[in-house]
């Protein structure tokens, strides 16, 4: 049996495609306004709780300042991202990916065995018995898959003005407009750090090796 289904890996790579370019123009669309406040509005900087640091060109798409550019990739984008995660969910509900390899059991939850795991991957050891990931592999992909991924597309929605009026009830229920922008950017740098750490482990376990099995498919052991 392979280790990655073909859909797993196909999403994989769109989705890592997709996420690439739509953090990266986002951070343009950030610099065009650096302040997050909560609630329906705000414009000025005793009304924001956070103001954001600007960018650098190099850091963005598309390489310098165009709030018009950026914004275009971005919805470029936003259409295959959002149909990918809709397209794996409905693809490892029935294949039971979700139910076999990322949902988590009772036991698991367990003090002594979430600190054993933790104990584990301070030790670089990354051996798991029972299944295809450890518990905290699993904690982290149902975040992102359960939660961030969804939250960037129901927050992207809220704040896009074109869909605004027709989602009225979305923006309601974040809060209002600004609480969903400012949920955006929170959720944004959430799966970027997410990145951040997926690819230090990949490292660390293997990248030649776990490369190849997201191409290929790789064997289960």
């Amino acid at each position: 049996m392979k280790r990655h289904a073909l859909s797993t890996r196909l999403w994989h790579w769109l989705n890592l495609l997709c996420v690439t370019v739509l953090f990266l123009s986002g951070l343009t669309i950030s610099n065009a306004h650096r302040r997050l406040y909560w609630g329906d509005w705000g414009f000025s900087a005793e009304q924001a709780w956070l103001i954001v640091p600007r960018f650098p060109d190099w850091m963005t798409i598309p390489g310098y300042y165009s709030l018009a550019v950026a914004r275009d990739w971005h919805i470029l984008m936003a259409w295959p991202f959002a149909l990918g995660l809709l397209f794996m969910w409905v693809a490892m509900l029935p294949n039971r990916h979700f139910a076999k390899d990322i949902a988590t059991s009772p036991r698991e939850w367990r003090p002594s065995a979430i600190g054993r795991d933790i104990a584990a991957h301070l030790k670089l050891d990354f051996a798991h018995a029972g299944g295809k990931y450890n518990f905290l592999q699993k904690l982290a992909y149902g975040l992102v898959l359960g939660l961030f991924l969804p939250m960037m597309i129901f927050t992207g929605i809220a704040i896009s003005p074109g869909m605004g009026p027709t989602f009225g009830w979305l923006v309601e229920l974040l809060g209002g407009r600004q609480s969903a922008r400012s949920l955006h950017f929170i959720f944004a740098f959430a799966i970027a750090g997410f990145f951040v750490v997926h690819v230090v482990l990949v490292i660390l376990a293997g990248p030649i090796r776990q490369l190849r099995d997201m191409i290929t498919g790789g064997r289960e052991p």
